[in-house]
């Protein structure tokens, strides 16, 4: 109690929370300062060195750890930044997203940062508090995955709340409906957009204008330095025209330096500087980006292609009907 009320009286006068140096509590360069060992600094290389190791499923089924550079993730902040056309310190931003993630990381504390943005944090995704969170601190921007955005639909349709504040909604992480988007642009007012990323670029490739009219159903377009081609899915090589479907590939300076300690699997993902993402995209001739499926996921039954999103967005249509998963089964006939 005494250390609480200590900082109380600290934070009226100063305006900030200010630890006092006890036994269990001291201040890192005190110590440095006591210590008899020479310091000597570190050179690193922002370009070259590690600077956060993650595990992901990535670009294909089996387990790896993302290499990321110090240069990969601050580059990754500023080409956000830019897609907000320099808004900076003016901005408040919902943090709800688990900062071990690369989309929480990257897009609320790097990105936040970056725009010299406030965070409202909140250790988890609870619909009400968050809610409580959004009148009570009123934050102008707002990342988050689509069953968030669900889940407070559900609470909004029988608790209204205001929630004029929020500018922008940024939704990644999954395909977002467009009934979903509608309904809490509804809610809100707010410019609602998807994203679109994977954790070896760090992770964001892809935003909405933020700026426009809403395209429900796409990525959006590639971030600032970033380039995009859409190449045949089968042999990674030939560029194939807008509206066909093929393999999504990414090059730019938020691509990681590799897996960690798996040359073999760097080099099958990141070939003359292009990440292959795994990912079945669609160009259309104003440049934006949709995702239909993943690679492993197409199926192909009696010699066509089969795309899984496609099937499943159709099924979700159906009455009664919450959310749908496709998946190809062996078939002596067709194949799948």
């Amino acid at each position: 109690f005494h250390q609480l009320g200590y900082l109380w009286a600290r934070r009226a006068r100063t305006g900030h929370w200010v630890f006092p140096p006890t036994d269990s509590c001291r201040w890192f360069w005190d110590e440095v300062e006591r210590t008899e060992r020479a310091w000597q600094p570190i050179s690193i290389s922002a370009a070259t060195d590690p600077a956060y190791i993650l595990p992901t499923g990535g670009t294909t089924a089996s387990p790896k750890a993302v290499t990321l550079s110090h240069q990969n993730m601050v580059a990754n902040a500023w080409q956000q930044y830019e897609r907000t056309e320099r808004t900076f310190g003016t901005e408040k931003m919902l943090a709800v997203l688990p900062f071990f993630h690369s989309y929480g990381i990257s897009a609320t504390m790097m990105s936040g940062a970056m725009m010299g943005a406030s965070l409202v944090m909140h250790h988890r995704f609870n619909t009400r508090q968050v809610i409580r969170l959004i009148e009570r601190h009123r934050p102008s921007v707002v990342h988050a995955v689509p069953a968030m955005l669900v889940a407070m639909n559900e609470r909004l349709r029988s608790h209204p709340a205001d929630l004029s504040m929020i500018k922008w909604v940024i939704s990644g992480g999954a395909p977002l409906e467009e009934s979903i988007a509608r309904e809490f642009e509804s809610h809100s007012g707010a410019v609602i957009v998807e994203g679109f990323g994977l954790s070896e670029a760090s992770p964001v490739t892809h935003v909405g204008d933020l700026f426009g009219e809403p395209r429900y159903g796409t990525i959006g377009l590639p971030l600032p330095e970033t380039q995009c081609r859409i190449v045949d899915a089968e042999t990674g090589q030939t560029e194939v025209p807008n509206g066909e479907v093929g393999e999504l590939v990414v090059r730019g300076p938020q691509v990681m330096l590799g897996y960690w300690k798996d040359a073999r699997s760097t080099r099958q993902a990141i070939r003359d500087g292009w990440l292959y993402t795994g990912d079945l995209a669609i160009r259309d001739a104003d440049g934006f980006y949709q995702i239909v499926g993943r690679k492993k996921d197409l199926v192909i039954t009696s010699g066509f292609n089969v795309y899984p999103t496609e099937v499943e967005a159709v099924l979700r249509e159906a009455d009664g009907v919450q959310d749908a998963a496709v998946i190809g089964v062996p078939d002596a006939r067709r194949g799948e």
